[in-house]
């Protein structure tokens, strides 16, 4: 579903989804100003409209997603997803990549419809997941540190080649014919310094969200696609649409304190005794009632 060509310093990489046509007060003596508020509370009805319902598909696979992961599928699914790129476009490193600052996203619109509201949800839901993550929308542009570009579909390619340059561009979609797309820069210590994440906004409900949260989650540092592991949405035949619970699980080990950019996978492996207890607590609780941390194992040491 996701691809990620990465550059391995501080111009951008890029990670893309290449998916299928995938909100009794008791008044006596005042009846015009009663009838006038009256009126008034209709007409905000009116206007604000009803409430955003979920997607039918995003619905279905909620109630149907697998919440019981043992501590050894964890782990394989956060080395193949934090480690590896499947596009590389600079020297490969097999080491963590991750904000160690505050992720401050402004969101450019420039497509209709205009999704900031829905972006502004996915962002903070996933704030609401992720335990040491401070993430939030700023409307300071100079204050971002990453920005989702929201454009209308037939604009797609065009933002590509403006923020990548022709001739990246071009081997970004002959690889990856992407549908949406994400990039990041880091410095040499593999700390992420910026990213952006373009996503066509009138490609549909399930496809605007399911690119939304796998292209963000991304660009904070989940950023390989892994066809092996079948509980991800960063996998390219797995469509989510939310925020699943195991990929809550790869998001609260790699944004652990513990785990720190430029960390390889033995140092990391060290950490995982200490550190699974801690993802397993706040996404058990996070998520309750559904209980997502009934069954595991626990994790290997070596």
């Amino acid at each position: 579903m996701m691809l990620l060509p990465f550059v391995s310093d501080l111009s951008s990489s890029a990670s893309a989804s290449a998916q299928g046509p995938a909100q009794d007060t008791r008044v006596v003596r005042r009846p015009m100003a009663t009838a006038l508020a009256a009126i008034a509370m209709l007409l905000a009805a009116i206007n604000a409209g009803p409430a955003h319902a979920e997607d039918p598909d995003i619905s279905s696979r909620r109630a149907s997603e697998r919440t019981d992961f043992t501590d050894d599928e964890i782990k394989d699914g956060f080395f193949k997803i934090a480690f590896n790129a499947e596009l590389q476009l600079g020297a490969p490193a097999q080491r963590v990549r991750k904000f160690d600052e505050p992720v401050r996203i402004f969101l450019d619109s420039k497509g209709t419809p205009d999704r900031r509201p829905e972006i502004a949800a996915v962002i903070d839901d996933i704030r609401a997941h992720v335990k040491h993550l401070d993430v939030a929308v700023t409307n300071d542009r100079q204050a971002a540190n990453f920005v989702v570009r929201l454009v209308a579909a037939h604009d797609f390619d065009r933002t590509i080649r403006s923020l990548y340059g022709s001739d990246r561009a071009k081997r970004i979609q002959q690889s990856l014919n992407p549908q949406c797309l994400s990039g990041i820069g880091k410095d040499d210590r593999y700390r992420i310094r910026r990213a952006e994440v373009i996503l066509p906004v009138d490609a549909g409900d399930f496809t605007f969200y399911d690119c939304a949260y796998e292209e963000l989650l991304q660009a904070l540092g989940a950023i390989n696609d892994d066809s092996s592991v079948p509980w991800t949405m960063f996998n390219d035949d797995v469509q989510m649409g939310f925020f699943d619970v195991y990929d809550q699980y790869l998001l609260n080990i790699l944004y652990d304190p513990r785990v720190r950019p430029g960390m390889t996978k033995d140092e990391v492996n060290a950490l995982l005794p200490d550190v699974m207890p801690t993802a397993r607590a706040w996404v058990g609780d996070i998520n309750l009632p559904r209980h997502a941390d009934a069954q595991h194992q626990p994790v290997a040491s070596d």
